[in-house]
């Protein structure tokens, strides 16, 4: 099958997976499924969900961060909120990688050093 052909018959995620992909190959970062925990690392992605902590609470904000190979969650602990923090937004984060373990495993950073991207913002 033709790669046009393919493209055709792909579900709107695996476009988005794709065009994901390729946009951070160009930001030169480190793929998401090839980091480890116990690793300081460089990624960039699309923010797909954020997690609002309630105004009550001083827990953590949390995001999940997708580059179109796997996803991460950004937590900013004793946060409610961070400004420009918000599902859709691209950015890059640096940080320390640890390994969370509630029910699943998942690759977390915490406290990332970030940098806000323009909105659709393209290499």
């Amino acid at each position: 099958m033709g790669v046009a052909r393919a493209r055709l018959l792909a579900s709107h995620a695996e476009l988005e997976a794709h065009t994901q992909r390729e946009w951070t190959e160009a930001m030169g970062v480190m793929p998401i499924s090839q980091i480890a925990a116990r690793h300081r690392v460089t990624v960039a992605g699309v923010l797909r969900n954020v997690s609002y902590a309630p105004k009550t609470s001083t827990t953590a904000l949390r995001g999940e961060l997708f580059d179109g190979t796997a996803s991460l969650d950004l937590v900013w602990t004793g946060r409610r909120e961070v400004l420009g923090i918000m599902p859709g937004r691209r950015l890059i984060a640096t940080g320390m990688i640890a390994q969370s373990d509630n029910g699943r495993p998942r690759l977390v950073m915490y406290n990332p050093r970030y940098e806000l991207l323009p909105a659709g913002a393209h290499v």
